[in-house]
């Protein structure tokens, strides 16, 4: 998408929503906010045009944060992107890789590199955050102390990179949902789409089973379907979920249509092109 202006995400410059903001959009401006609540509030209130809002990882599951804002968010999904979190040893330019004995990171990110640093003898520090490891590393200039972040964290903060994509898991990727402020449905074409709701079943019996047959019988594939509690109610349950296909195409208007009947609430959050990371 060839865009301008300002997009907004949470985390400080340098973080992997960063990088997802720069290799989706290079042109805009990025806005960092301290809270997924603040990346939102600032496409809501205008400061920003677009959101960049991380929603699931493949190793730790889903953001459960967000799933509880993008209800009553009043945006609309424009767009998805994979980021593949690629971990790396930075510190201050000239430093070795012996020279270093701490390294400093989110909690998260430390744990999975865990091969690493016991190969290295290096001490894991735990930091607020990935980017702001990064920051602080360059702050101390201590060449003991190094940071685990994204390349383009030390990019920002002046850091060599003395070991890449160090995790473990080399697979580990999240997805970012991008958010407008207002949706607009596009038109059928051959680009694959991909189609995200919202929706309540009614309260009768095997309504839940009911309601997924229609996507089965017009064969439309669903991609996600989580449940989650709301209203502080262990009785009232919503469902966010997923498919491939657009609204308008036959098998998955007739899925919808049949799953209309058996909800208290439907409602469409976006339809927007299926990421290439997926095909």
């Amino acid at each position: 998408m060839n865009r301008t202006g300002t997009i907004s995400f949470q985390g400080e410059l340098g973080a992997y929503s960063h990088q997802a903001c720069r290799e989706m959009f290079p042109d805009m401006e990025p806005l960092p906010c301290r809270t997924f609540e603040g990346a939102i509030e600032a496409v809501r209130t205008g400061r920003a045009d677009l959101g960049m809002i991380a929603v699931e990882n493949s190793t730790y599951g889903r953001v459960a944060d967000v799933h509880q804002l993008l209800p009553d968010s009043g945006l609309h999904i424009i767009g998805e992107h994979f980021v593949r979190v690629h971990i790396n040893l930075l510190a201050l330019p000239g430093t070795t890789l012996g020279t270093v004995r701490e390294a400093m990171s989110h909690t998260v990110l430390l744990g999975q590199c865990r091969s690493f640093l016991n190969t290295h003898g290096i001490q894991p520090i735990t930091g607020a955050d990935t980017a702001g490891s990064a920051r602080t590393v360059a702050e101390l200039a201590d060449p003991a102390r190094a940071a685990l972040a994204s390349e383009l964290a030390g990019e920002i903060y002046g850091l060599d990179v003395l070991a890449r994509h160090i995790e473990d898991a080399h697979n580990n990727t999240t997805r970012f949902l991008v958010m407008a402020p207002h949706g607009v449905l596009p038109e059928v074409s051959d680009r694959p789409m991909m189609t995200s709701f919202l929706f309540r079943v009614r309260n009768i019996p095997a309504a839940l089973y009911k309601a997924m047959g229609g996507f089965a019988t017009n064969g439309v594939n669903m991609t996600k379907l989580e449940s989650y509690m709301t209203d502080g109610s262990f009785t009232a349950t919503q469902f966010f979920a997923e498919v491939d296909g657009h609204p308008d195409e036959p098998g998955v208007a007739r899925a919808l249509e049949e799953l209309d009947y058996f909800t208290s609430s439907l409602r469409i959050l976006g339809v927007y092109p299926k990421s290439g990371f997926r095909l």
